[in-house]
Parts: structure tokens; sequence; C-alpha cells
């Protein structure tokens, strides 16, 4: 997760190899991707809650979602994507267990409005995305993420973004196969 990092750090991670980095805040992440220009290829995915009025601009800039939360939201970027001609890998943001600052499907909305969210052209729903809410211990995020691979397997998907810099080791065990690592990779972000 790039989200705070100054533009050298990044380049300097994507000098080493990395390619693959995650934003939640628009403003910050087009100019960032602006002074970036000049390394390729670089791979950037929108992580955050993403609002109905910012759907388009984060289409345009991102090839990858991880924050889908709502089937109203999926019809939404389904006909922003089609008006755009892109094809964006999108994650479902699940819910798994109660926690107020989160949003996110519930399990059971999310299988019962299924069928339509897979059909929704030109999305691409590559997997499911949780976070673990504040508080868990060990093994409460290891049954969380577990749940959540559970999920996934039920539905025929195969990618899963879970883990964080302090739980990324519980995430791997359960199958993720996104891990947004900002803190761990690049320290604490600088005061803003």
């Amino acid at each position: 997760m790039s989200k705070g990092q100054p533009v050298d750090q990044i380049r300097a991670a994507a000098a080493a190899g990395q390619v693959s980095f995650g934003e939640s805040r628009l403003q910050e992440a087009i100019a960032k991707q602006a002074q970036l220009a000049d390394v390729e290829p670089l791979d950037w995915h929108f992580i955050g809650r993403l609002q109905a009025n910012k759907v388009r601009p984060v289409l345009r800039h991102f090839a990858t979602v991880h924050s889908l939360d709502s089937l109203e939201l999926a019809r939404r970027m389904a006909r922003i994507a089609a008006e755009e001609n892109l094809s964006p890998a999108v994650f479902c943001q699940v819910k798994l267990r109660p926690d107020p600052a989160k949003t996110g499907f519930e399990p059971e909305a999310l299988r019962a409005c299924w069928p339509e969210l897979r059909a929704l052209a030109p999305l691409r729903i590559e997997g499911l995305m949780t976070i673990a809410p504040q508080g868990l211990e060990r093994a409460e995020r290891q049954a969380l993420f577990a749940d959540c691979a559970a999920l996934a397997r039920d539905l025929g998907l195969r990618e899963l973004s879970m883990g964080m810099s302090g739980d990324w080791p519980e995430a791997a065990a359960a199958g993720s196969t996104w891990v947004r690592i900002g803190s761990g990779l690049f320290g604490a972000r600088p005061p803003n």
C-alpha cells in the first residue's frame, strides 16, 4: 500500500521489482501516477471506500478495484466501464464480522445477488477482499480469513485480497493472494 508515501519511495520499490501499488486517495494517486509515468509497467490498485461519484476517474486510473461493496455500486461501475471501454478487475468487499467502521457485502447478501454480479460485464470479478476489524486476537483473525477463503471457494473465485502489515501472516496462511503491505514495506507514513 503506497498511500501517503512519497514518489521517490515508490520509485525505489519499483526499481527493486515491485510493480503493484495500492492507493485509496484518488487525487494523490493521480499525481503519483503522472510523476511515475516513466516507470513501466506499474500496476495500480484502488484500495479503499469507493464513492459513487468517483467511479469514473477511479476506473480511468486503476486496473483493479478492491472495494466493490454493493450491488448498486457494481451496476454503476459496469455501466461506466462499458462507456469508457474498460474491463476492470474487481474484488467484492465482504464484511464477515460486525464492524461499524467497515462496509461490504454480508455473505448471504453476496450469495443472493451473485448471479447478477457475475453477469455485470465488462467487470471481471476476480475475488473477495476483507479487512479484519481492529482488536481481534490472532485466532479470531485466522478464523475470519478462513471464512473469507471458504466463501471465495463457494463462489468459484481464486483471488483473495486480505491481510495488512500487522496480520498478513494469518491471511497468507488462509490463502490470500494479495496482501496490503504499506508500513511493513515503506515504514510509517510521513506526516501530512
